[in-house]
C-alpha cells in the first residue's frame, strides 16, 4: 500500500489514494471518523447517473468480475496498517482517529457486483483477525435499485448479523426529480418497494443529498413529494433508522457541474427539522 502524500480530510475521496485496487480510506463526515471503503466497480461503471456524482468518466454498467482473493489480500493488509501501524497517526487528522466503518460504497452501484453476497462473507471472516472497535458498521452505500436480487437479499441478511447499517439513496420523491437528479426511470411504487424490502432485511437510512440546480434548491413541491413519501412509509410500518442528509461538499465530475452549488446553511437546517417533526432522526452532514 502507497503512502498518502498528504493528510486525509473530508474533501478527498479519491479511490486511487491507497494505491490499491479495491480498499481506500477516507475521513468521512457522515461516518464522524475513518471509513474504509470498499470499490467494488473499479470500472467506474453504475447503473446509474446522478449529477452530483464525484467519479470521472463514469459510465453506464455493472461491477465487473471480483478478485476475492485480492479484495481479501488488500482488507487484511489495509486492517493491519489501521489497527497496528501507524497509518492513523501518519495520514489522519487527529480528530478521526477511530475506525467508524467498513463502507461498501466507490465508483458505483455495489450491489451490481455478482459476487455481493460472497463480498459480504469475507468482510466478515476477515473482520473477525483484527482488533477492531466493537461499534465498527457494515455499511452499503446503495441506490437500492437492486434490492430485488436474491443474492443482493442474502448479502443484506448477512449484513444485518455483522452491525450493518443500508443507506438507501433517495433524492426525490417525484418521477421527474429523480429522471433529472439520478437519470432514473424507477418508479415510485418500486422505490417504496425496495425500501420496504431493505429495512425488513437490514437496518436502513434513507440518505439524500441536497444542492442547488440553477441557483435554486428543492422545490416546494419538491419538498412536500419528499415528506409525503417518508411520511407514507412511517404509517405503513417501515421500520426507517432515519435520515442522513448532506450537501455537496466535493465536484461533481459530471456534464451539470456547473449547475450545482451549496444550498444556504438556513433551507438546509429547515429542511433537516421538516423530517424531524415526522418522527424521525436525522444526521446531517452540511
Amino acid at each position: 500500500m502507497q503512502r498518502v502524500s498528504k493528510r486525509l480530510n473530508t474533501s478527498n475521496h479519491s479511490r486511487d489514494v491507497a494505491g490499491l485496487t479495491y480498499i481506500y480510506p477516507v475521513v468521512s463526515r457522515r461516518a464522524g471518523g475513518v471509513s474504509v471503503g470498499i470499490n467494488l466497480n473499479p470500472n467506474n461503471a453504475c447503473n446509474w447517473r446522478c449529477i452530483y456524482c464525484q467519479v470521472p468518466e463514469l459510465k453506464r454498467g455493472a461491477a465487473p468480475p471480483i478478485d476475492l482473493e485480492k479484495l481479501e489480500r488488500e482488507l487484511r493488509g489495509f486492517l493491519h496498517e489501521l489497527t497496528l501501524g501507524d497509518f492513523m497517526q501518519q495520514q489522519v487528522p487527529p480528530e478521526a482517529q477511530t475506525i467508524q466503518d467498513i463502507a461498501l460504497s466507490g465508483n458505483g452501484e455495489p450491489t451490481s457486483a455478482k459476487e455481493f453476497e460472497q463480498v459480504i462473507e469475507l468482510i466478515g471472516r476477515v473482520k473477525k483477525d483484527f482488533p477492531l472497535p466493537p461499534h465498527l458498521k457494515l455499511v452499503l452505500i446503495t441506490n437500492g435499485s437492486l434490492i430485488s436480487r436474491p443474492r443482493v437479499q442474502a448479502g443484506l441478511r448477512r449484513m444485518a448479523n455483522l452491525n450493518g447499517e443500508v443507506w438507501f439513496k433517495l433524492d426525490s420523491a417525484t418521477r421527474e426529480g429523480r429522471l433529472r437528479i439520478n437519470n432514473s426511470q424507477m418508479s415510485l411504487n418500486r422505490v417504496q418497494a425496495n425500501i420496504t424490502l431493505a429495512a425488513s432485511l437490514c437496518p436502513t437510512w434513507i440518505q439524500t443529498c441536497v444542492f442547488n440546480l440553477n441557483g435554486q434548491p428543492m422545490s416546494d413541491e419538491e419538498v412536500r413529494a419528499y415528506l409525503n413519501f417518508l411520511r407514507d412509509l412511517l404509517q405503513q410500518g417501515v421500520p426507517l433508522k432515519g435520515v442522513l442528509v448532506y450537501g455537496i461538499a466535493r465536484a461533481s465530475h459530471q456534464p451539470e457541474a456547473k449547475l450545482l452549488s451549496r444550498v444556504e446553511r438556513s433551507w438546509f437546517d429547515q429542511f433537516c427539522e421538516q423530517i424531524r417533526q415526522l418522527g424521525l432522526e436525522v444526521k446531517p452532514s452540511y
